[in-house]
């Protein structure tokens, strides 16, 4: 591992992944506290700012653009900051289910999705995890593709319930 694709990088780069980093390492802190006290606020507007970077700053990085100088990534970006917006109008609203809702499917589709594309060959973390052998990033993509499937198919919650004797309920 090399740090020089990161050091040499442009400065957009450098802000997008290290706000990245930042939302990585803070969003499991923001997410898994059961109480609402002053630690999961200050790491939750952490989060939230450090999110909201990295969606504007890629904006600015335009390396594989397909639809001039964007690409399906910036898609991502929109959809990042639609669900920031959508995450704290709940909580301001009182809505606590619906900003967990947001607020976990952002860390979980959002960050985690498109933090596996960095390991394309040619993007800078990929130039610095494997500066020899590039193309292992794609066996990073599946099988990081796959733990996320995993963690996507045991949070699913039954949505029904049968009872011998009785009619399926929902619970």
């Amino acid at each position: 591992m090399t740090f020089e694709p990161f050091l040499t990088a442009p400065f957009i780069i450098q802000i997008h992944a290290a706000s990245a980093f930042l939302a990585i390492v803070l969003g499991p802190l923001a997410l898994l506290r059961k109480r609402r006290d002053r630690l999961h606020k200050l790491a939750g507007y952490t989060w939230v700012i450090a999110m909201a970077i990295t969606a504007l700053s890629s904006f600015g990085i335009h390396g594989f653009g397909l639809i001039g100088p964007f690409s399906p990534l910036h898609l991502l970006a929109v959809l990042a900051l639609w669900s920031l917006w959508q995450g704290m109008r709940c909580i301001f609203a009182g809505d606590i289910a619906g900003h967990r809702a947001a607020m976990q499917g952002l860390y979980w589709r959002g960050l985690c999705v498109a933090g596996l594309f960095i390991f394309l060959p040619g993007r800078t973390l990929s130039r610095m995890v494997f500066p020899e052998a590039q193309s292992l990033g794609y066996g990073v993509i599946v099988l990081g593709g796959l733990a996320l499937l995993a963690q996507w198919w045991m949070s699913r919650k039954p949505r029904t319930k049968a009872r011998i004797g009785s009619p399926v309920q929902r619970v």
